[in-house]
């Protein structure tokens, strides 16, 4: 049998992507951290509400929050729009960003502090909210060797230049998400020798159903399987921006019950943190993505 061939087209174009996405991280790293952050947040906030993602996220306000003005939801997203840009280029900085601990106001719940205290497995659920990629950062503090869980990019050379940006993150990896992967934590998970990091506000649609702002959604049910099946405690983690390049990390600890009913336990975890996720959106929704297709 012959061997298909890629897409020679296909690969040309991967290699223009990622000539393009290392002039960018170029120019962006050669700037001060505050005005590149601020540079891409001013002109994300000009341009991207001409595009077809803005009135989508439109939609999902006026979904989600109805009492609000027209006005009051065009001004979200414009914070929004920023805070996006923001974290485009900061992630580009990660490893000055880990260097200058000032920038970091950490609030940890009782429950929570007691894990990092001990070095108990632990799993992190967070949502896309401020700059998220550093809603690790109290586990790397306690230097916990902490893996994650992502989207693999299908430009396989911008996806390892993304990942590489990310280790210092991630000691313990980054792993794209597939039945492998899931194998993997799942044996991490009951084997009590699991420090994982899923983001869990995206849609799912062949997830669990749930309600979120009142409505019907879909999420994924890996980190509450994970939990249960491993007796792990979560700490449910938020990042808000401060100000300018500073931010506040948060993480609550949120019992996982271990009942007869296994299904009714991972249900009820998963309904929870999203009951946390929409409390904590509720308080500053310009910090989230409402982009997402979430609602079902």
């Amino acid at each position: 049998m012959t061997k298909r061939l890629s897409n020679p087209g296909s690969n040309a174009l991967y290699q223009v992507e990622l000539w393009g996405l290392k002039l960018v991280v170029a120019l962006f790293r050669a700037l001060p951290l505050d005005p590149a952050s601020a540079m891409m947040g001013w002109l994300w906030k000009k341009i991207a509400p001409l595009t077809h993602r803005h009135k989508r996220a439109l939609g999902h306000l006026e979904m989600a929050l109805p009492e609000l003005e027209p006005a009051d939801r065009e001004e979200i997203l414009r914070g929004m729009w920023d805070n996006l840009g923001r974290v485009a280029v900061e992630t580009f900085h990660i490893p000055e960003l880990l260097n200058q601990p000032e920038r970091f106001e950490l609030v940890l719940d009782e429950g929570s502090q007691a894990v990092f205290d001990t070095h108990a497995p632990c799993l992190f659920v967070s949502l896309h909210c401020g700059n998220w990629e550093l809603s690790v950062l109290p586990a790397v503090l306690n230097r916990f060797p902490m893996a994650g869980v992502y989207q693999a990019l299908k430009n396989p050379g911008a996806d390892q230049l993304l990942r590489d940006m990310r280790g210092d993150l991630y000691p313990g990896g980054l792993f794209s998400k597939g039945p492998e992967t899931a194998r993997k934590l799942m044996a991490l998970a009951k084997n009590k020798s699991a420090y994982i990091a899923i983001m869990a506000d995206l849609k799912e649609k062949r997830g669990l159903d749930i309600t979120f702002f009142g409505q019907k959604a879909t999420a994924t049910p890996v980190p509450a399987t994970l939990a249960r099946s491993g007796n792990l405690p979560i700490i449910v983690g938020r990042v808000s921006r401060l100000e300018g390049v500073r931010f506040r990390v948060e993480g609550r600890l949120l019992p996982v019950l271990q009942t007869a009913d296994r299904k009714a336990d991972i249900q009820a975890a998963t309904q929870a943190y999203h009951d946390i996720f929409e409390q904590w959106i509720r308080e500053d929704p310009k910090q989230w993505m409402w982009i997402h297709r979430k609602w079902a």
